[in-house]
């Protein structure tokens, strides 16, 4: 039996209806064209620039400066860009060592800016020039947004191959640390108001961490990480801490979350961190992440067991430890000024110390008090950094 024929309307019908969906797949690749021709042209945003060729620059900014600047030069980066946040920015910090008169300084300093100058010209980056207390701070940016941060400075003269002066050279040095910032824009305002090279660790993950670290930056004090690590138990925990027994894959991990939290941080001091510090595993697992940073540590000592600052030096991390009291377990002005004087004298007769406090009104209110005769008293004030070895 043979098959009927289609109708010539019928056929008319399917013509029409085959034409339609010929026109339907038509638009649909022309739509599909169209929005991956947006999806091109945001990828090759020239105001952007991924993490990756932000790290290649930074390695040129540093061989820039290595280039134009005198023998003895301290160089040290923080690969520091993420997807995660466009707020993290890589930074540069350049110690130029005293070797003249400060116009020689003055010379050094122009030639490295220059130099870096050429090789953000080179890749379409913009200079804008910042307020520091010490030296020079610049920001590169790259379609209005911050890629790349410098900090120039000059060191001490004779200063060895960590930037640190022989002992007894310019007198006694003191380094203060005001840590657990991060929470409280109005007490890291209060500091900011400090005309001395005071050195804010910032706590990872609180509400005002990176706005904090970023302003630190701007004003030319020096940023470092205040790492949450385990305490004992009768003390509140970080949301987020370094433990006893974890993995080292998850303790690289977590460091590298916090340093995107804290964008400019060149150190790391403990916060707590009790249990985590007297445990010689978990630190020597922490100690090869802060050396593949180029970061340095500082003990807090927060316990006499501790045996993080041993295994940082085993571990060739650049360290130091607090070897006076701290400054606030009493938050009243007269025991602040008095824990303030005794971390003078242990500077004078150590050569140099550590000393650490909080921002807490009345800490701040003896420092404005304090400081101001530290240099008649023979004590230099310094950053963290100039007294790791």
């Amino acid at each position: 039996m043979s098959e009927a024929r289609p109708s010539a309307e019928t056929a008319s019908s399917l013509r029409s209806n085959e034409e339609k969906r010929a026109l339907c797949v038509a638009f649909l690749i022309v739509l599909l064209a169209f929005f991956w021709a947006i999806a091109g042209c945001k990828k090759s945003e020239p105001g952007r620039l991924t993490p990756a060729r932000i790290h290649s620059i930074t390695r040129e900014f540093a061989e820039a400066a290595h280039s134009a600047a005198p023998a003895g030069t301290q160089i040290r980066i923080g690969l520091q860009a993420s997807e995660k946040s466009q707020e993290t920015i890589d930074h540069l910090d350049i110690t130029v060592l005293e070797a003249g008169p400060d116009s020689a300084a003055r010379s050094d300093i122009a030639k490295i800016q220059q130099a870096l100058g050429a090789v953000a010209t080179r890749h379409g980056l913009t200079e804008e020039p910042s307020e520091s207390r010490e030296g020079i701070l610049l920001f590169y940016l790259k379609g209005g947004a911050r890629t790349h941060g410098v900090h120039i400075h000059v060191g001490v003269k004779g200063a060895d191959q960590t930037g640190n002066a022989p002992p007894g050279q310019n007198g006694a040095k003191l380094a203060i640390i005001l840590d657990d910032l991060g929470s409280d824009r109005a007490a890291a305002a209060a500091i900011f108001e400090l005309p001395y090279p005071l050195t804010i660790s910032v706590l990872p993950n609180h509400e005002h961490s990176t706005e904090i670290a970023h302003e630190a930056l701007r004003r030319g004090y020096q940023v470092m990480l205040h790492l949450p690590m385990q305490a004992v138990a009768s003390e509140k925990p970080e949301a987020q801490e370094l433990r006893a027994g974890m993995p080292a894959a998850e303790v690289s991990t977590l460091v590298d979350q916090f340093l995107q939290n804290v964008p400019g941080a060149i150190g790391v001091n403990n916060h707590q961190g009790s249990q985590a510090t007297s445990d010689p595993a978990l630190m020597e697992e922490l100690m090869p992440v802060l050396r593949e940073h180029q970061l340095f540590y500082i003990d807090s000592r927060t316990t006499a067991a501790t045996v993080a600052y041993d295994t940082a030096e085993s571990s060739g991390v650049r360290s130091a430890f607090r070897n006076v009291p701290f400054l606030d377990d009493v938050a009243e002005i007269g025991a602040v000024r008095k824990q303030l004087a005794l971390a003078l004298r242990g500077a004078r007769e150590k050569g140099e110390a550590v000393a650490i406090g909080h921002p807490h009104a009345a800490t701040l209110q003896a420092l404005r008090e304090v400081l101001p005769r530290a240099q008649s008293e023979g004590v230099r004030l310094t950053f963290a950094s100039e007294l790791v070895h």
